[in-house]
């Protein structure tokens, strides 16, 4: 029978996917213990606290253990996957729900040299990280004899360890977690998720089943006291709980880093566009954007590149260590981007350098694969001002925060027909709400006026694009 701990098997480990991120949760697996991989196929899809990634093995062979269940959040240098090089056969079960990689010697065992299992461009750990305990996981006190049997079972490989573990319940960390601050034993929840599974409703629905024990009657007494406080209940059924994680969780932090570490100026300016909404429509027929999408977000980006050439020095970040200002030569112009599993922020790299067609076609493709899922770590990186569009949602304006590392954002608000002065009559007009905020440690009120206003100035004669880039 061949073993675990065998020279042909080699363990797949959870890659560094985004310069320094230390866990990554697996949303799915693409292959099953017994399946055949080869060299580059994807396995599995990843969520780091950036993006969705996709990881690819990095060898051939026949998949021998997956050992994290869907919905696991693994730290990077943990094996997820094992795989037998040599191509033997496997055992067709589905990875057991335990919270810990199984103990074994194979993991203890030096990656072989050459390959390593790392997406390209993506670098390698330079240390292995060991998996740390789950905050509140529930784990019971061991018996004595309970104790003796896990001793029994620590030197005997995977197997014997899935065998204790198909006695647990079935339930992934958060519910359980949920279940030991409630003080529910999910021994006795009837599980309705698929497989067997307890989900997060088991569990409300075990407490409501609870009988709530009746008080004894209280003791006459000489004379009347007080009545006790009724106790506090709360209704499960009209709350859901979201745990905070992945994409949400690193945009929360940064947020509320930025929000407190960069002194935040917001300036406004309220400017008739009618012009470039005309352009638009001609471009939209313009031989050269045949197959590309033109909107004004196109114009507004383009604007808002001629007005950094024109003043420079807002194109900069704050570096509090060496307590210097880095002036940046090159524009990685960022998109905020509104996704199901939170707000990113992709950039166009040296977006300054692209004509009109090539930046359409690079913020087609940015807001593409943003809807997909599939922006790539490296893509939100090293951004140096950014646009966000609250426009699309009807809204007017607001005040942005500044993305990290970042020294302006430009909140551009909803075009709507509005009544405006024009040309000394009161006529209907395009009209929109732009809010520049920027870091005031290196950005000044008479800098960030300029810029701001440079914008403005272009979108409401867009011809300026030509006479000022």
């Amino acid at each position: 029978m061949t073993t675990m701990t065998e020279a042909s098997v080699r363990e797949f480990k959870m890659p560094d996917v985004g310069e320094g991120l230390t866990e990554a949760e697996i949303l799915k697996w693409y292959v099953q213990p017994g399946d055949t991989v080869t060299d580059g196929q994807v396995v599995c899809e990843v969520e780091t606290a950036k993006a969705a990634v996709e990881l690819p093995i990095p060898y051939d062979g026949v998949v021998r253990e997956l050992r994290f269940p869907e919905g696991t959040t693994v730290d990077v240098g943990t094996a997820i996957i094992a795989v037998d090089v040599a191509g033997g056969a496997a055992p067709a079960a589905a990875p057991a729900d335990v919270p810990e990689a199984p103990a074994q010697a194979a993991e203890e065992e030096a990656e072989p040299q050459g390959r390593q299992p790392v997406l390209v461009g993506y670098g390698v750990a330079q240390t292995s990280t060991k998996r740390r305990p789950r905050k509140g996981a529930d784990v019971p006190r061991q018996e004595p004899a309970a104790q003796a049997l896990q001793s029994e079972l620590n030197g005997h490989g995977p197997a014997a360890v899935a065998e204790v573990a198909a006695t647990r319940p079935l339930a992934k960390p958060p519910v359980r977690k949920l279940a030991k601050d409630l003080g529910v034993d999910l021994a006795t929840v009837t599980p309705t998720g698929p497989d067997g599974i307890i989900t997060r409703e088991d569990v409300h629905a075990a407490v409501a089943a609870e009988p709530v024990p009746q008080a004894a009657p209280a003791a006459p007494a000489a004379a009347p006291a007080a009545a006790p406080a009724a106790p506090v209940t709360f209704d499960t059924a009209r709350e859901t709980r979201i745990p905070v994680k992945g994409v949400r969780k690193a945009t929360a932090a940064a947020m509320v880093g930025s929000a407190f570490t960069a002194p935040h100026v917001t300036e406004f300016v309220t400017v008739d566009v009618t012009r470039t909404m005309k352009l638009v429509e001609e471009l939209k027929t313009d031989k050269e954007f045949a197959g590309l999408r033109v909107n004004p977000l196109l114009l507004i980006s383009k604007a808002l590149l001629v007005a950094i050439k024109r003043n420079p020095d807002v194109n900069a970040s704050w570096d509090e260590a060496s307590q210097e200002i880095v002036q940046k030569h090159y524009v990685n112009l960022g998109i905020a981007a509104a996704t199901p599993r939170g707000l990113i922020v992709p950039n166009i790299k040296d977006a300054h350098a692209r004509t009109l067609p090539q930046l359409a076609e690079a913020l087609g493709e940015l807001v593409a694969t943003a809807r997909e899922g599939r922006t790539t770590p490296a893509a939100m990186q090293c951004g140096t001002v950014t646009i966000t569009n609250v426009g699309v949602f009807g809204v007017d304006t607001g005040t942005p925060i500044l993305n990290p590392g970042e020294s302006a954002i430009l909140a551009v608000g909803a075009i709507k027909l509005q009544p405006w002065v024009h040309k000394g009559k009161v006529k209907p007009r395009q009209v929109t709400t732009l809010a520049l905020s920027f870091d005031h440690r290196l950005v000044d009120g008479e800098l960030g006026s300029k810029v701001l206003a440079d914008v403005a100035a272009i979108l409401e004669q867009p011809k300026r694009l030509i006479t000022w880039a």
